[in-house]
């Protein structure tokens, strides 16, 4: 990448800009898998499957979604993030003040971020859920293809410790038939027994290497031994764990994928 391209992409990534402007009147309408409390939309995460626009469909990339909660949508294009205030009426959901970042991202099929973009521009949309899948219809006829996101597993999942001094490099993974967790604290390696019931996590003695590291990663395994030979609270938010020990320590992981 040259520099100016560089510059454009940091500088890009913290700034919000509106997207296009488009208008939509049409009254709601009640009919066959319209929202309502027993189909809600709102507070749920929705991944982006496909955009049908111009008679075309876009596959999305890994990673586009979008919640709708509290007056607000949010979410990812793919690569820029995006959020709009959004209100739910029946089955329609109007977007105003739609703004996202913009930056340009390799890999990632931008011809597909300007249409998902477009339909999710300042309008009224209209919301169809069947089961698990969410269609969002433009009065245009583009229409966005989301699935109900999935929490991840705790058991069986390589989970990233986010945590301040985790430098990436830590990282557990829970095994539900032979009851241990397992992995690396950013430095050295560990093991342990782990039972998991009615929400709780009950981690035994640990039993790690004994290599030293950099004060940083040394410091960041500080923390997380002191998740062990205890209780622990945890949950799994889509592909994010939080595990918080009796002793008050918090510790945030996301699934590998």
């Amino acid at each position: 990448m040259d520099r100016q391209k560089q510059r454009m992409t940091l500088t890009a990534a913290a700034m919000l800009v509106p997207l296009m402007a488009a208008c939509g009147s049409e009254k709601a309408d009640s009919g066959s898998g319209s929202v309502g409390a027993d189909k809600p939309v709102t507070g749920v995460r929705w991944s982006v499957d496909s955009v049908t626009a111009d008679g075309r469909t876009q596959k999305a990339p890994t990673g586009a979604h979008v919640t709708i909660d509290k007056g607000r949508a949010e979410g990812s294009l793919g690569c820029n993030n995006f959020s709009a205030e959004a209100t739910v009426d029946g089955d329609r959901i109007r977007l105003g003040k739609t703004r996202s970042t913009e930056m340009a991202c390799e890999n990632k099929p931008m011809e597909f971020e300007t249409t998902l973009a477009r339909a999710f521009s300042d309008q009224e949309l209209k919301a169809k859920v069947d089961d698990d899948r969410l269609t969002l219809t433009t009065d245009g006829g583009d229409t966005v293809h989301l699935t109900k996101a999935k929490d991840a597993r705790l058991a069986g999942t390589r989970w990233t410790v986010t945590t301040p001094n985790a430098d990436g490099r830590a990282h557990l993974t829970f095994d539900e038939r032979k009851g241990t967790v397992s992995g690396s604290l950013g430095c050295n390696k560990v093991n342990a027994e782990a039972t998991v019931r009615d929400g709780h996590i009950t981690l035994g003695p640990p039993a790690t290497t004994r290599m030293m590291c950099e004060d940083s990663l040394m410091t960041g395994e500080k923390t997380l031994l002191r998740l062990f030979d205890g209780r622990l609270t945890y949950g799994v938010d889509h592909q994010t764990l939080t595990l918080t020990s009796e002793n008050g320590t918090s510790v945030r992981a996301v699934a590998e994928r």
